[in-house]
C-alpha cells in the first residue's frame, strides 16, 4: 500500500487519472450523442420511408382502384424487411397485410402511431387468414415495436403503412455496446501505461534520491548517472552533476584557503607573541619595547589588510547592493590609479607607461575599480624586472574593443606558468612556495571578484616576457 501511495503521489499518475476521467466523460458524451444521432438519423429515415410508401400506395389506388391496392398490399406484405401493412374494409376488419392485429384506435383515426405487435410469416400462410393454419392455430408469429401511419383511401379502406423499430434498437444498442467496450479498454490501457510510466519516473528520481543520500553521508564524489535518452531527467542529471562539481571545487578551495589562512596568520601571530615576550621580558630596554610596540603594529596592520581583503572580495562576490553602481569615468580612475604608482615605481627603478583612452564611462563602483588597479599595480611592482636597458617596466592601458572595455596592466617580469594561471585566482594561492614575500595572495581574487560582479572577465595572458593581465567589461 505504501508504494502505491507513494506511486499516486506522482505527477505523472495524477495526470494520467485525469486524463483517464476527461477522456471517459468525453467518451461518454460522445456516445450519448452519436447514439441519438443515429437514432434520429434512423427514425427519420424510416418515417420519410413510410411517407414514401404511404403516397405510392395512395396514388395507386386513386389510378388503379381496390384491386391495383390489393394487389400492391398483398406482394410488397411477402417481401422480408421492417415493413408493416394492413389493409382494412371500411369498418377496419382485416383484408391484406402482414399484421393482424392492429389497435382501434390506429384504424379508425387516422394519424401517426407506435405499438407493440404480433407479425406472422406471409410466405406460409395464405393472403386471406395470414398467420394462421388449417384448423386456426397462429404460426410462425412474432413480436415487434412498430411505428406506423393510418389513412383511409378514397375508396374508404384502411390502410396502415409502418416500420418495424427494433432492429433500429437493436442497431443503437450494438452502438452503445461497441463505445462502452472501447472506452473500458482506453481506461485499462491508460491504467496500464499510467503505471508503467510512473514506476519508470520513480525508478529515475529514486536513482536521483539515492545518489544524494550517498553525498549527504559524506561522498562528495558521487554523481547522478545519465542515460543516453536525453530527456528531461537527463538534463536534470547533467545540471545537478555540474552543481555538486561546483560544490566540490567550492569545498576543496575552502580546504586550501583554510590552510593558507592558517599558515598565513600563524607567521604574523607568533611574530607579534614572541615581540610581546620579548618587550615584557625582565631587563628588556625601552629600544627594545619601542621596537616590539613598531612590529606589533606593522604586523596588525598587514592582518587588517589581509582581513578587509576578505571582506572585499566577499561583497564582491555577493553581488552589488541597490545604487552601489553609478555611472563611472574609469578613465579618471585608470589614469589617477596610474599616476599615484608613478613615485613608488620610480623609487624601484621600474618606468609606467600609460596608453589610456579619455572618456570612457561605465556603469560599475568606483571604489572596487580603483581597488582592483591598485591590486594589478603593486603586484606589476612587485614583480617587474630590469630589461636590457636596467629597467623595470609597466604598461598600463585602457581601450575599447568591439563593444568591450578593456584594462590591461602588463610588466616584463618572471611572468606565470600557464597551468596556474587559473589557480592563482583563488584565494590565499601563492606561486612562491616559501612564501617569503610579502603578500596574503589576495589581490588576484579581489580582481577577480570585482570583474565578475561588473559583468566581465579577468584572465591573465602571456606578455612574453611577464604577464598581461586583462580585465574584460562590457560596454553597456
Amino acid at each position: 500500500m505504501s508504494r502505491f501511495a507513494q506511486i499516486w503521489r506522482t505527477s505523472t499518475v495524477r495526470l494520467t487519472a485525469t486524463f483517464i476521467l476527461i477522456f471517459s466523460l468525453f467518451a461518454i458524451l460522445l456516445l450519448a450523442f452519436i447514439t441519438w444521432q443515429s437514432s434520429v438519423q434512423i427514425q427519420r429515415q424510416q418515417a420519410n420511408d413510410i411517407d414514401r410508401e404511404l403516397a405510392a400506395l395512395q396514388r395507386l389506388d386513386a389510378t388503379g382502384g381496390i384491386r391495383a391496392l390489393a394487389f400492391a398490399v398483398e406482394r410488397i406484405s411477402r417481401n422480408p424487411g421492417p415493413g408493416v401493412y394492413y389493409l382494412g374494409d371500411a369498418t377496419g376488419q382485416y383484408l391484406l397485410g402482414n399484421v393482424m392485429d392492429i389497435p382501434a384506435n390506429v384504424i379508425l383515426e387516422p394519424g401517426t402511431y407506435s405499438f407493440d405487435y404480433e407479425r406472422a410469416n406471409p410466405l406460409t400462410d395464405p393472403p386471406t387468414a395470414i398467420g394462421r393454419s388449417g384448423n386456426g392455430e397462429v404460426r410462425d408469429r412474432k413480436t415487434g415495436y412498430a411505428v406506423v401511419r393510418s389513412v383511409v383511401t378514397s375508396n374508404g379502406l384502411r390502410l396502415v403503412v409502418g416500420r418495424d423499430v427494433v432492429e433500429r434498437r437493436g442497431f443503437s444498442a450494438i452502438i452503445v455496446q461497441s463505445f462502452l467496450f472501447g472506452v473500458l479498454g482506453i481506461i485499462l490501457f491508460s491504467l496500464i501505461a499510467g503505471g508503467v510510466t510512473a514506476r519508470r519516473v520513480l525508478k529515475r528520481i529514486d536513482t536521483i534520491r539515492d545518489t544524494s543520500t550517498k553525498i549527504m553521508s559524506g561522498n562528495l564524489s558521487e554523481r547522478v548517472p545519465i542515460t543516453k535518452r536525453n530527456d528531461e531527467f537527463d538534463g536534470l542529471a547533467t545540471n545537478l552533476n555540474a552543481m555538486l562539481d561546483r560544490i566540490e571545487q567550492l569545498l576543496q578551495g575552502l580546504k586550501e584557503v583554510t590552510d593558507n589562512v592558517a599558515h598565513d596568520l600563524k607567521t604574523p601571530l607568533t611574530r607579534l607573541r614572541n615581540q610581546a615576550e620579548a618587550a615584557l621580558r625582565a631587563g628588556a630596554s625601552d629600544q627594545t619595547r619601542q621596537q616590539a610596540l613598531e612590529t606589533t603594529i606593522a604586523e596588525s596592520d598587514r592582518l587588517i589588510q589581509t582581513f578587509n581583503a576578505l571582506l572585499m572580495i566577499a561583497r564582491a562576490e555577493a553581488g552589488a547592493p541597490s545604487g552601489a553602481l553609478t555611472d563611472v569615468d574609469v578613465s579618471a580612475v585608470v589614469a589617477d590609479v596610474a599616476e599615484l604608482y608613478g613615485p613608488v615605481a620610480e623609487d624601484e627603478g621600474i618606468v609606467i607607461e600609460t596608453a589610456v583612452t579619455s572618456g570612457v564611462h561605465l556603469r560599475a563602483n568606483r571604489e572596487l575599480i580603483g581597488q582592483a588597479m591598485v591590486n594589478l599595480l603593486e603586484n606589476a611592482v612587485k614583480y617587474a624586472k630590469p630589461d636590457a636597458e636596467g629597467q623595470g617596466r609597466i604598461m598600463v592601458g585602457l581601450r575599447q574593443l568591439d563593444g568591450r572595455v578593456l584594462i590591461e596592466v602588463a610588466d616584463n617580469g618572471p611572468g606565470i606558468p600557464e597551468e596556474d594561471r587559473k589557480r592563482v585566482l583563488e584565494r590565499f594561492v601563492r606561486l612562491e612556495k616559501s612564501r617569503s614575500e610579502t603578500g596574503s595572495g589576495l589581490g588576484l581574487s579581489l580582481v577577480d571578484a570585482v570583474t565578475r560582479l561588473m559583468g566581465g572577465n579577468f584572465r591573465i595572458e602571456d606578455n612574453a616576457p611577464g604577464v598581461r593581465a586583462v580585465i574584460d567589461l562590457p560596454a553597456t
